[in-house]
């Protein structure tokens, strides 16, 4: 961790360099690059973008099946998933929601999650702090919620889905 990102906590990922600037007001921002932008690096983007690149590089998801903020319409009101992995077809197969790491996880949080696969219908939900990491696989027939020990590879995801569509 370098002096730019010291006064954020560490985190139960791998390190990876993330690309800083700091701004003339002296307010760090982080390059996104799902989004192609820079943002504000707040403790919740901090575990975003550290989560991302341990997706990316230590699990094998491809940045171009991923989006970060994705808009969605639940009950009449926009909300935003943080983070949405889709499949070939671009159907949403994984959920991921961050919390910043004082932030516990809570029924509350996956509530949230859950709402927002009311919409989506993805097979996989993840919900990380930084410290904690949980996922789930959704079957919809029959209706089951099973946690997963470990966030899957890519290659896992991919092929319990081939599995699904061949049943």
């Amino acid at each position: 961790m370098d002096s730019n990102t010291a006064h954020l906590p560490a985190l139960n990922l791998p390190d990876s360099p993330l690309k800083l600037r700091r701004l003339p007001d002296g307010a760090m921002q982080v390059y996104d690059p799902l989004r192609l932008k820079w943002v504000i690096l707040t403790p919740e983007e901090h575990v975003r973008q550290r989560f991302v690149t341990f997706l990316t590089h230590s699990l094998g998801y491809p940045a171009g099946m991923m989006a970060n903020e994705v808009s969605l319409r639940l009950n009449g009101t926009l909300r935003r998933c943080d983070t949405v992995l889709f499949d070939r077809m671009r159907q949403p197969l994984a959920i991921i929601e961050y919390k910043a790491p004082g932030i516990p996880i809570t029924q509350t949080v996956f509530e949230q999650i859950v709402r927002y696969n009311m919409v989506l219908r993805a097979s996989f939900l993840m919900v990380s702090n930084g410290l904690k990491h949980y996922c789930c696989r959704v079957d919809y027939s029959p209706p089951k919620v099973t946690f997963l020990k470990e966030i899957p590879t890519y290659a896992a995801i991919t092929e319990s889905q081939s599995e699904d569509r061949r049943d």
